[in-house]
């Protein structure tokens, strides 16, 4: 079996593309992180969201701590080719690791001299309680 459709993907100079995670539904953009040829191929094999952390330096598969598993519905990438989008159900519907449905739970209020960054998504389970 040939993975030559991974090849279409534009990868940067560290192997990583980057990627967005979308909610199926409510088109809501939960979350945003990273995927090498290696994290893409095992998402199609097992329909869940796999991402590569930076951090760890390894594979994350979503949810593996937390339980906030995302199902992948369809992957779609974008007119460069540079840029995954997964359409996902979000488990328990929290996404962030804070315990919130998104990531981007900040909003920006107000304007360039005096402006400041609201949370506008509240905490639905507490981190404390998710990650051991």
């Amino acid at each position: 079996m040939t993975q030559d459709w991974l090849d279409k993907v534009s990868w940067d100079a560290q192997g990583l593309v980057p990627v967005i995670a979308q909610e199926v539904g409510s088109n809501d953009v939960l979350m945003f992180a990273w995927m090498n040829r290696e994290a893409l191929a095992r998402t199609v094999e097992i329909g869940e969201a796999v991402y590569y952390s930076r951090s760890r330096k390894r594979l994350w598969h979503k949810g593996e701590e937390s339980g906030h598993v995302q199902k992948v519905h369809e992957i779609r990438l974008d007119c460069d080719e540079d840029v995954v989008l997964l359409k996902v159900t979000q488990n328990d519907g929290i996404a962030c690791h804070t315990g919130r449905h998104s990531c981007f739970f900040q909003k920006f209020e107000g304007n360039a001299a005096e402006g400041q960054w609201t949370t506008v998504e509240p905490v639905l389970k507490d981190p404390n309680k998710i990650y051991k």
